[in-house]
């Protein structure tokens, strides 16, 4: 990107105004349960989240005539419209040129293992329309002179099938598909938090029928917590992923996702063992990734102790000057930690040695006015000694300057101008950044509409967990377009969206409203503070990118005593205001023992590293070697290949939860449509598999 872009340019694809809510729609229908007056909307469809993948399902409902309402904790105030990286991605089907194909791009997609054939395959097809549909509505997706999409390389995708607008990009899909939304008249329920899915037997069938929320401005003294109620045929989860579940998160805070709401809805959950780490800068400040051009500016990265010396510690893991600029060179489009890539010298060395850092009480920063300083023994730094990965692509890129700012301002001085909104000057300060938690590749599992267990229910996005190991960087972002478009199509096909649902409850609504007053309880020992800081110590610390076994399962024991502790007592609470977070802490107490379930069935069956966690064991096959030597206390087991096939699921059943696995779901790659052959089930619907049996585990 040439350094004579126009600072109006610049500033309008970082300063993104998101538009105005319409006034809300007055609710004048009340129930009373349980001496609570609760006010009720009635509704087709409840889209709980509005972020880019629940606007994409709420406009595409509402264009299939489905009477659609969207709940919001706050409204553009979620991960897809708060977070991102320097060029954010959105990963999509390339062009020819570089031998891609849907069926090679679902491959690609779900290379990492555990993930559905089916899925990756819908989510590859579907990406073409997508991008096509976001850029109809304004989304300025960067093109070359004959109309093709620019593109480039990132985590996980040798192709080179990313394309961005800059850090902006998931913000600027919620602006465009809000938009859209506001146009077609779809209402928004701000300040809006569910705490509840109602669930109903109809003759031996389990349905959603609605959910139940927490909002200040209902609170009445007949409705002290400020119950509302959304009664529904069907229900799209977008709420993201739990952000708050870690202490170090890049997040935006506030970020609770809904994996707690769909357990005590009797939901399966799938792949909680799966999650993504890289570095990025602390939520205390501006929490934001810092892949792409920001480490392939190579800037000088270093750490500080508590007395204020400087310490070039990268030195001490890599064995020249140029394999360790290389490397964090690297990190820009091999951004995740990867237990495997702490191998060879390879890029991952950087997130273990920042863990270490860390954790010895020392702050690390990158400083772009220095270049890489050289490993005691070896040359300066020079571009003219990089690796031929490395210096082919600033080749290309036309970063030959001196220092990392240069070098950054000229491939894209959008990154620079972001810190600068949060009063962060990159040309001038050194940044301060840790290894945090960054996504959940698990959640919520489902069918390739979008389906999960409890018929009526959907999950897209962050909450679904469709995401396998790895998947290439930005491919969530694709991923909640493709399977919230499909989910519309699906609920539309049923008709369920199409009615207001009518008649009386039955006892779902007092059962609801009996498991919340059994957690808000006055004189409890436990407070929201009390279990967030144990919660996120505990996962941080012992469930982050290196765990033990004997670790993960001292962790579980502790997060199952917890939960049976506020089972038994509840928590505590000071006001009225306070009710939503209560239950949102009690839910992620919930998530927290369900990940560490799956991650010690993982392990204790013999499981070993992938993706995002090194499973540290003195028996284990491989150990990083650095500079000194091999660091035999990072010794880790190396994943097995037969661990790719399956996916692990988790349930709440009477109280405990259960864990089971099965086999990814296939797709016969083989297998070719015939438009006389399939039009038939196009027509009548039959390619919606509209049985309402169960889904999600299929």
């Amino acid at each position: 990107m040439p350094e004579t872009i126009p600072q109006d340019i610049l500033n309008a694809l970082t300063d993104v105004d998101m538009p105005r809510l319409q006034a809300e729609p007055e609710i004048d229908t009340f129930v009373t349960a349980l001496g609570y007056r609760i006010p009720v909307h009635a509704c087709g469809a409840v889209v709980m989240g509005s972020g880019a993948a629940g606007l994409r399902a709420a406009v595409e409902l509402k264009r299939r005539g489905a009477d659609v309402v969207v709940i919001s904790q706050s409204a553009w105030g979620g991960t897809s419209a708060c977070s991102g990286s320097d060029k954010q991605t959105l990963h999509t089907a390339n062009t020819s040129d570089q031998g891609d194909n849907f069926k090679a791009m679902a491959r690609a997609i779900r290379a990492g293992g555990a993930m559905d054939e089916d899925t990756a395959y819908v989510e590859a097809v579907g990406s073409v329309r997508a991008m096509a549909s976001l850029q109809f509505l304004g989304l300025p997706l960067p093109q070359d002179g004959f109309g093709g999409t620019l593109r480039y390389q990132t985590d996980h995708d040798d192709v080179g099938r990313a394309t961005s607008c800059g850090p902006r990009t998931s913000r600027l899909m919620v602006k465009v598909l809000a938009g859209e939304a506001i146009r077609l008249g779809i209402p928004f329920f701000n300040q809006m938090t569910g705490v509840r899915i109602l669930v109903k037997d109809q003759g031996g069938q389990r349905r959603v029928a609605g959910i139940l929320a927490v909002r200040p401005k209902a609170q009445t003294p007949d409705n002290p917590y400020g119950l509302t109620l959304f009664r529904c045929g069907a229900m799209v989860i977008a709420a993201g992923g739990p952000g708050e579940l870690y202490r170090d998160s890049v997040f935006p805070n506030g970020c609770f996702g809904s994996l707690g709401l769909a357990l005590e809805a009797g939901v399966d959950l799938v792949n909680l063992t799966e999650s993504q780490f890289g570095i990025g800068t602390r939520r205390e400040g501006f929490p934001w990734n810092l892949s792409g051009t920001y480490v392939q500016a190579m800037p000088y990265i270093y750490a500080l102790d508590a007395a204020g010396t400087e310490h070039n510690f990268l030195a001490g893991y890599y064995r020249t000057t140029q394999e360790l600029a290389s490397n964090i060179f690297r990190k820009g489009y091999q951004w995740p930690f990867h237990a495997s890539r702490m191998l060879d010298f390879g890029s991952s060395l950087v997130d273990l040695a920042i863990s270490r850092e860390n954790q010895a009480g020392r702050r690390v920063f990158m400083d772009f006015n220095r270049n890489p300083e050289a490993v005691p023994g070896d040359l300066p730094f020079s571009l003219d000694r990089l690796d031929a990965d490395v210096d082919a692509y600033l080749g290309k890129a036309g970063a030959g300057q001196g220092l990392p700012i240069d070098r950054l301002r000229h491939m894209n001085p959008l990154s620079i101008e972001l810190y600068l909104r949060y009063k962060v000057d990159i040309r001038r300060d050194p940044l301060e950044f840790a290894v945090n938690n960054q996504h959940m590749n698990g959640g919520i599992a489902v069918d390739t509409w979008g389906r999960s267990n409890l018929v009526g229910l959907y999950a897209i996005g962050e909450a679904a967990g469709t995401h396998g190991v790895t998947r290439p960087g930005g491919a969530a972002l694709n991923a909640g377009q493709v399977l919230g478009t499909r989910a519309a199509e699906h609920i539309a096909a049923t008709g369920r969206a199409n009615a207001v649902p009518q008649g009386p409850f039955g006892t779902e609504l007092d059962q609801a409203i009996g498991q919340i007053e059994r957690t808000l309880r006055a004189d409890s020992p436990l407070d929201p503070r009390t279990i967030k800081d144990a919660v996120q110590a505990r996962m941080s610390d012992h469930a982050g990118i290196l765990c033990t076994p004997q670790n993960i399962a001292g962790a579980l024991q502790a997060a199952a005593g917890l939960n049976h502790a506020i089972r038994a007592n509840g928590i505590s609470f000071q006001r009225a205001s306070e009710v939503a977070r209560v239950l949102q802490w009690q839910q992620m107490a919930m998530a927290s023992e369900a990940v560490l379930t799956a991650l010690h069935h993982y392990i204790a069956q013999g499981g070993g590293s992938r993706g995002a966690r090194a499973i540290c064991d003195p028996a284990g096959e491989a150990t990083p070697m650095v500079r000194s030597g091999p660091l035999h206390d990072m010794r880790f087991r190396k994943e097995r290949e037969q661990d790719q096939g399956e996916q692990i699921l988790v349930r709440l059943v009477d109280g405990e939860l259960e864990v089971s696995a099965r086999p990814n779901r296939s797709f016969d790659a083989a297998a070719k449509p015939f438009f006389e052959r399939d039009w038939p089930a196009w027509l009548t619907g039959g390619v919606h598999d509209l049985d309402e049996g169960p889904a999600g585990n299929d």
